[in-house]
């Protein structure tokens, strides 16, 4: 599995990021069980969040790292700053709290990745670079980053640290999959279009995509006709994300392998760094993810899966 770098951190990150928002103590079995097969494939990066779960994952994996002795072995990125009820949470006072609340669940004293779930663009990007450079200051973080930032923000943001003697944002975390996203599948989500591609690709910052394989799109259980996942049908139904589908499924004909892990080869083999965040639940379907993030895919085959060819 290849690896990719981030700037504030040390270790490499592997290109598959284990994904935790079911994880929970009560299901602490099959939490054992998902993340050492996940250490046996190779990986070494853990995604969870301040709200996953309500606060049941990253308890979880605190659990795991501690009872387990796996600290040292793991990279772990969790997120904070998702808005409430009662309303965004960019400020100092909520990113603060949420991070000190995270690192008590995780039982550590600090994460190699961190990422504001949301923006407020009401809040100026030198006020968010301040907060986040104490932390980093501090030890409590490695690395930061966004997720679901548009990328004129992380733009402004790192122009703004550049010319202030700050550290910026290292990484940006959208949703990037074969399939794409023609309306957020929630609130406040971005997915990664044109520009954004074509921004990653002259910034090469690092890019961790969530719904790397589009919410199942490419399993094959569903078809046009199908209709019966609404949110599917919302977010990723058309007769362009079909094509891609059909042309996945011809190319992982040809290469002898999967259509699903045509998909999250699409992902691993852009023209910058990319990692995907994975959400295997079982021996299977972690050795699948395995097995696709081994797949080498060209640039022509590439655009000729995205319908640019």
């Amino acid at each position: 599995m290849k690896n990719i770098r981030v700037n504030g951190i040390d270790k490499e990150i592997s290109s598959l990021v284990m994904g935790s928002d079911y994880f929970a103590p009560e299901k602490m079995e099959q939490v054992t069980e998902v993340l050492n097969d996940y250490l046996e494939i190779g990986g070494n990066t853990i995604d969870t969040a301040f709200i996953y779960a309500g606060g049941k994952s990253e308890e979880a994996i605190g659990i795991w790292m501690e009872e387990n002795k796996r600290r040292d072995d793991v990279i772990i990125l969790t997120k904070g700053g998702h808005p409430n009820a009662k309303g965004p949470q960019i400020n100092k006072q909520a990113i603060d709290n949420e991070l000190k609340i995270s690192l008590e669940r995780l039982r550590t004293d600090y994460v190699e990745l961190y990422a504001l779930h949301r923006d407020d663009p009401n809040v100026p990007v030198g006020e968010i670079l301040e907060i986040l450079n104490a932390h980093v200051e501090a030890g409590r973080i490695g690395a930061f980053g966004g997720s679901n930032w548009s990328f004129e923000r992380l733009q402004e943001a790192n122009d703004y640290a550049e010319k202030h003697g700050l550290v910026g944002f290292s990484f940006s975390s959208p949703n990037l999959s074969l399939a794409k996203a023609q309306e957020p599948y929630w609130a406040g989500c971005v997915s990664v279009d044109d520009q954004i591609m074509s921004w990653h690709e002259n910034s090469h910052m690092p890019l961790f995509s969530w719904s790397s394989q589009a919410r199942g799109f490419f399993t094959g259980r569903f078809t046009p006709e199908d209709r019966s996942n609404e949110d599917l049908v919302r977010v990723f139904y058309n007769d362009e994300n079909w094509e891609r589908y059909r042309r996945a499924e011809q190319l992982a004909k040809e290469k002898g392998v999967e259509t699903i892990q045509i998909s999250l080869a699409y992902v691993l083999n852009q023209g910058f760094p990319t990692a995907a965040i994975i959400g295997p639940q079982n021996k299977q379907e972690m050795v699948s993810c395995r097995q696709a993030a081994d797949i080498r895919l060209t640039k022509d085959e590439i655009e000729w899966l995205d319908l640019r060819k």
